[in-house]
């Protein structure tokens, strides 16, 4: 779950970043399909359910390092 928190993170920032310099990765060109609010919308979501995948896989990460330790 970290790894693909991860990956949305760097995917919608980097479309963000990439957009502003009038760029598209070619994974996420429809995007902008339905409009330019609709895209940053889609993008600032990617961001947010990331770094949520991301901060939860690694709590379930630290809780199986604890569950290790203390058996």
């Amino acid at each position: 779950m970290k790894g693909l928190g991860g990956f949305m993170v760097l995917m919608g920032a980097g479309s963000f970043v990439l957009n502003m310099m009038e760029r598209e990765f070619t994974l996420l060109m429809w995007i902008d399909n339905w409009g330019t609010t609709v895209g940053m919308v889609i993008r600032i979501a990617l961001i947010v359910v990331g770094a949520g995948l991301w901060f939860a896989g690694k709590k379930q990460e630290d809780a199986a390092a604890q569950a290790g330790d203390a058996g």
